[in-house]
């Protein structure tokens, strides 16, 4: 059975031969790669090169283009700081009040230095060297994500409760961004689509049904109108929105590790959704090989599930030690 086959498998619910392992590797695949960050964040082709490196020297059965959140705003106007050693950040907010709006009138994916277009090239050519071996999954940010990248995270916070009619006009642009952004993705070989909404963690279930909700929702049917998947990635606390999320439709679920993956479980299994998770990636650093092996297997019995996918509950630290690394992978084999 190869990658893709077996990670299908458990997003349709059947029993694969052994439980996949999808986890997140950012840093951790540059630095074996032997670039910096600067680099796997503004080089598809390296970034490509460097998960199909990580494909071969571990037992994965995923690959994802995932780098960082500011593909749509650089794409827009904004000025994108690229540090050497972690991933880029927008230099100021490009959206302050209602006269900011014109920037949704830019085309997108049109300059030569598009970032977004980068990520486009970077899922091909993982798609063509990787072929069915392994699931290759694009990447977007969702609009909630997005508008805070774009806003500043307090401004876009103050704005739902002082314009709430000016923040679903900025979510209701980037929802139409997102959604060509995942097609072109689509288009080009992913099978899934990777969608983050870290910053959804921060607010209540009242304001995540009002805000983040209904646009996600949004990219998902889009996506699914193009016969791909969704991933619903959203780090940090996460328990009080499990119930919402659900909801999304999403075919694959994050658990970060400061959720109770017990608790998590029972709402993925009651719905019939795969979801992965939720080892702390800082945990692998500080174990031994054995102990990461342990953890990777406790993970897969309190799933209980073949719904289930072996992850941390985050990015890996690429200073996570390669022995570690591998015995939480291949922990995956044995139970």
């Amino acid at each position: 059975m190869t990658g893709k086959e077996r990670f299908i498998k458990v997003v349709r619910g059947e029993q694969p031969d052994r439980t996949p392992v999808f986890p997140l590797l950012m840093s951790f695949a540059a630095e074996r790669y032997g670039i910096n960050y600067r680099t796997f964040a503004s080089n598809g082709s390296a970034l490509a090169e460097a998960q199909l490196m990580m494909a071969e020297r571990f037992p994965l059965d995923a690959i994802t283009v995932c780098s960082d959140a500011f593909r749509v705003s650089a794409d827009l106007g904004g000025a994108i700081v690229f540090p050497d050693d972690k991933p880029p950040y927008i230099a100021e907010p490009l959206i302050k009040n209602r006269d900011d709006m014109a920037v949704f009138k830019k085309e997108v994916m049109t300059k030569p230095d598009s970032r977004m277009r980068d990520r486009v090239k970077a899922v091909e050519e993982m798609k063509r060297a990787a072929g069915n071996k392994v699931m290759t999954l694009g990447w977007v940010d969702m609009p909630f994500a997005e508008a805070c990248s774009l806003c500043g995270v307090q401004n876009f916070m103050y704005m739902l409760y002082e314009d709430p009619i000016l923040a679903h006009e900025i979510l209701s642009e980037l929802t139409r961004i997102v959604i060509e952004f995942a097609i072109a993705q689509i288009d080009v070989g992913a099978g899934m689509i990777g969608a983050g909404d870290a910053a959804a963690s921060l607010i209540s279930s009242d304001l995540y049904q009002t805000f983040a909700l209904p646009y996600e929702c949004q990219v998902v049917q889009s996506i699914h109108a193009k016969n791909a998947m969704v991933k619903l990635h959203i780090c940090g606390n996460t328990t009080h929105l499990l119930d919402d999320m659900v909801t999304t439709g999403c075919d694959l679920f994050n658990v970060d590790h400061l959720v109770d993956l017990s608790k998590a479980a029972e709402v993925y299994i009651r719905a019939g959704k795969a979801f992965k998770g939720n080892v702390d990636p800082v945990a692998l650093l500080q174990q031994t090989p054995e102990e990461c092996a342990r953890l990777a297997r406790e993970c897969v019995e309190t799933a209980g599930t073949q719904l289930y996918m072996l992850s941390a509950g985050c990015e890996i630290p690429a200073q996570v030690p390669d022995e570690n690394f591998l015995a939480f992978c291949e922990a995956a084999r044995t139970v």
